[in-house]
């Protein structure tokens, strides 16, 4: 895949891991390689580009620096409105670039690409 301007070659290499799990089934608490829960997702594809981040979703937003929403890049977090409760999320994606993410959605579905939501917060790994 292209690398996205303005991102760092270890969050390029987090949205290509990432990208690369498409397909592979939700499992509730499964952090990889053959199947994901939306926050292990996360930490999977961070670590195969060499940065640490915490493995639950509210631990993602609440531990990593926080990004104002307009100025969000390629590889950081996202956390929707509709499961934010509060700075307590139950749901996290990746922003990829041009108005899209990557997620593990639910159970009996699969990572894939959605639209960036209406409404979110962001945090962002330490990338190098």
């Amino acid at each position: 895949s292209t690398p996205v301007a303005g991102t760092s070659a270890a969050a390029q290499k987090t949205v290509q891991v990432a990208l690369s799990k498409r397909g592979v089934p939700y499992v509730w608490g499964a952090t990889g390689p053959n199947s994901f829960d939306c926050s292990g997702l996360m930490q999977y594809a961070a670590a195969q580009a060499g940065v640490k981040i915490p493995r639950v979703a509210a631990d993602q937003y609440q531990g990593l620096p926080k990004v104002n929403p307009a100025d969000i890049r390629a590889g950081d977090l996202i956390f929707p409105d509709a499961q934010f409760n509060n700075g307590n999320p139950g749901h996290v994606m990746m922003y990829i670039g041009n108005g899209q993410c990557v997620e593990a959605p639910r159970t009996g579905d699969v990572v894939k690409v959605v639209n960036l939501p209406r409404g979110y917060h962001a945090s962002r790994p330490p990338y190098p």
